[in-house]
């Protein structure tokens, strides 16, 4: 538990003061390691692969960083006071915390609940499978499960927000200015700063998980300027659930049809967030897809090379590099050759049960 000397962000805060005052809550929240993967990096046929790997990061995911920041940001704005007066009053009667996931924000959002003495509530939508549900129950949060998709789930938790007069916790938006997932996305720039500090040359090419595309465009704003030519930022949905490449391309959210069912649970999203297109179509990133098995050969392929045990959500970026990489016109389309010097995140851990176990 932080006290009252603990670091305190401004709305306005920079990566280090969000993570001094992350590690303020929990020493889990230290930088997570960037590791060299020379083996992964020979037998694509380039220069350098480096891995941020977030599966330590607390909670096993990036999403604790972003998550637990904004719900904590929203409480102290609504109290009218300090993140750490909050946590040192922990005052009766706060509103609960209302937000949809696919799992590890919903988990994120309920540690931030739980520090503050706040309640809270994950609105998951049929996809998700038991074992993730029940790490939020763990985490003290109350589930409500919405039959449909991650957008149908996303809709209750907003209706339901109006309702309570709970505050939602988003990691998404139709409203550029939103503070809140504005908050969520600071929380994930904490991962840039490491990687800063961290390489000891910098990347060429960065691939990212899009998902809604709050990430991605965290990264892309964090490493913007840093990263070496041709300082491609490329974006990685799966095709099952591509909701980014036409949002870009449209120049607004855009919602896709389907199920959205795949293998990279964390990524089944049918809507990106305006915030994140901003940010992206600013620094002209770039949007790979990836095909179901591509998905399921990136964690396999990550662990043979010494790489950390992950999801087919966690190592999706790598998933979409080996897609680019096996078409050598797309290959060079993206300026990919033996030179380059590639990061992916590997953005949660492996999950410690057996998935059908659970």
């Amino acid at each position: 538990m932080t006290d009252a000397a603990s670091p305190c962000p401004s709305p306005a805060a920079s990566p280090e003061a969000i993570a001094a005052f992350l590690r303020g809550l929990d020493p889990a929240y230290a930088p997570t390691p960037l590791c060299t993967l020379p083996a992964l990096a020979r037998r694509l046929g380039v220069a350098q692969v480096l891995a941020k790997d977030e599966s330590g990061r607390r909670l096993g995911s990036f999403k604790s960083l972003g998550g637990t920041y904004a719900g904590l940001m929203a409480l102290a704005r609504t109290a009218g006071t300090s993140p750490a007066d909050l946590l040192a009053a922990r005052p009766a009667g706060q509103p609960a915390l209302i937000c949809a996931s696919d799992g590890n924000h919903g988990l994120a959002v309920a540690a931030a609940a739980r520090f503050a003495g706040a309640p809270a509530r994950v609105f998951l939508h049929a996809g998700v499978p038991p074992w993730r549900e029940r790490r939020i129950l763990d985490e003290g949060a109350g589930i409500v499960r919405i039959a449909g998709t991650y957008d149908d789930a996303v809709e209750a938790a907003a209706a339901s927000s109006r309702d309570s007069a709970g505050l939602l916790i988003a990691d998404t938006t139709d409203d550029p200015n939103d503070p809140v997932v504005r908050d969520v996305m600071a929380g994930y720039g904490v991962m840039a700063a490491e990687i800063r500090d961290q390489a000891e040359d910098r990347p060429t090419h960065l691939f990212v998980q899009a998902g809604v595309g709050g990430l991605a465009a965290a990264m892309a704003e964090g490493l913007a300027g840093w990263l070496s030519p041709p300082g491609l930022v490329v974006a990685v949905e799966p095709e099952q659930a591509a909701c980014l490449a036409p949002a870009l391309a449209a120049g607004r959210p855009v919602r896709v049809p389907g199920d959205l069912h795949t293998a990279a649970e964390m990524l089944s999203c049918g809507e990106a967030s305006a915030p994140a297109l901003a940010a992206l179509a600013r620094h002209g990133a770039r949007v790979a897809t990836v095909t179901e098995a591509e998905l399921m050969r990136a964690p396999t392929l990550l662990a043979e090379a010494g790489g950390p045990a992950t999801t087919p959500s966690g190592a999706a970026g790598l998933a979409g590099l080996l897609a680019v990489l096996a078409d050598p016109a797309r290959a060079a389309e993206f300026r990919i050759d033996r030179d380059s010097r590639i990061l992916v995140l590997v953005t949660e851990a492996a999950p410690q049960e057996s998935p059908e176990a659970a």
